[in-house]
């Protein structure tokens, strides 16, 4: 199959009536807009409600005043340009700041704006860092999308960070998988470099964003074989997206799909509350609910899944809401707090951990440490 082509344009989509194209125009003024004609291809244009359209074309919703544009304060992580560091194994290399599809829940809509720079075409500060630090055994390769790379690029930055011993593991964040099956299955370049940097002892792993059991096309399913047989390890990950996967018969179709195409299924996200995202929103009690019940209709493999807040004191996992009240702990911690078990009053409306009364005794805290810092430091 041919190389999708990239559209850039609103008026390229003759499928949407112009009226309704111009009034979208503003929105790709704002947010950027990109997609390509096989992922058009699943869309069924006789439904205005059709997922896969909500998830790639603009909508109104967008310009809605709501959130911040760094919701879990990322730029604290920086380290060096281009380098997070939030999480004492793990290291994020910024390496592009474009995708294939601009996702329009996206959490890095930041991104996408003409006045933020946050990827580097000089990654040397990153991996200079990150050889400097012995406890960092995993990188991910993230932006933007890491394969939206060229194969040449992608591999100079592999063989880098394959020189450093303590680098256990490399991840390549990236939708392409479902958006672009093709730029990796008829990449043998691409395959034979995870074929040679992806060891028994030394893995890769492609961090999958699959958003809907529909973008498990055949096509989504020879990539995945061909990244298997390539050595590569494939998860999956997804926040629960209103408009999109918000059904539990939906989100457990997902699951299985998963599984069956040797997929994990790692993490379901709640979606962070970020500039134009309002329309997206699930509250964490229906988030829970919905996961709840799509794992009762899957097997064990699908249930490997976890609920999670990527919040700017760490990772939070959900472990169930009931009676008004949320059970949690943290699955990452920017302070070390692993595993601290907490129990917060969790009003209907609450759709990120911020909304939890109580919980600011967890995140303020870590504000004012490094606020008291910064002072000292002057």
């Amino acid at each position: 199959m041919a190389q999708p082509k990239y559209v850039m344009n609103l008026d390229r989509l003759t499928m949407i009536p112009e009226s309704e194209r111009e009034r979208l125009k503003p929105i790709t003024e704002k947010f950027a807009f990109r997609v390509n004609d096989y992922y058009l291809s699943l869309i069924d244009w006789n439904d205005p409600d059709d997922p896969i359209r909500r998830l790639v074309i603009p909508n109104e919703g967008e310009l809605m005043e709501y959130g911040r544009w760094d919701a879990s304060d990322e730029e604290a992580n920086y380290v060096v340009p281009g380098c997070q560091h939030k999480y004492g194994t793990t290291a994020l290399l910024i390496v592009s700041e474009v995708c294939g599809a601009y996702c329009r829940y996206c959490f890095r809509k930041r991104l996408f704006r003409n006045d933020v720079k946050e990827a580097v075409s000089n990654v040397d500060p990153g991996i200079e860092y990150i050889a400097a630090n012995p406890s960092i055994n995993n990188v991910l390769l993230t932006g933007g999308d890491s394969l939206i790379l060229g194969t040449p690029k992608l591999r100079s930055i592999i063989e880098r960070l394959r020189e450093i011993d303590h680098v256990k593991i490399i991840r390549l964040g990236s939708k392409m998988p479902v958006f672009n099956p093709m730029r990796i299955y008829e990449d043998e370049a691409l395959l034979e470099l995870i074929k040679q940097y992806s060891t028994p002892e030394k893995r890769i792993y492609v961090m999958a964003h699959i958003n809907h059991p529909r973008e498990i096309t055949p096509e989504a399913k020879r990539g995945f074989q061909a990244l298997h047989e390539a050595g590569a390890i494939v998860v999956n990950q997804t926040p629960i997206i209103r408009g999109i996967n918000d059904d539990a018969d939906v989100l457990a179709e997902l699951l299985d799909q998963l599984s069956w195409a040797g997929v994990t299924p790692y993490y379901f996200f709640i979606n962070r509350p970020v500039a134009g995202n309002r329309d997206f929103v699930v509250s964490l009690q229906r988030a829970y609910q919905l996961v709840e019940q799509a794992k009762a209709k899957t097997s064990g493999l699908g249930k490997r899944v976890r609920l999670s807040m990527s919040h700017s004191s760490g990772k939070i996992e959900i472990l169930a809401i009931e009676n008004g009240k949320a059970y949690l702990k943290y699955h990452q911690s920017r302070e070390g707090n692993y595993g601290q078990f907490m129990i917060l009053d969790c009003p209907p409306e609450a759709s990120w951990f911020d909304d939890l009364p109580g919980s600011e005794k967890y995140w303020q805290k870590e504000e004012e440490e490094q606020d008291s810092e910064a002072i000292e430091a002057v």
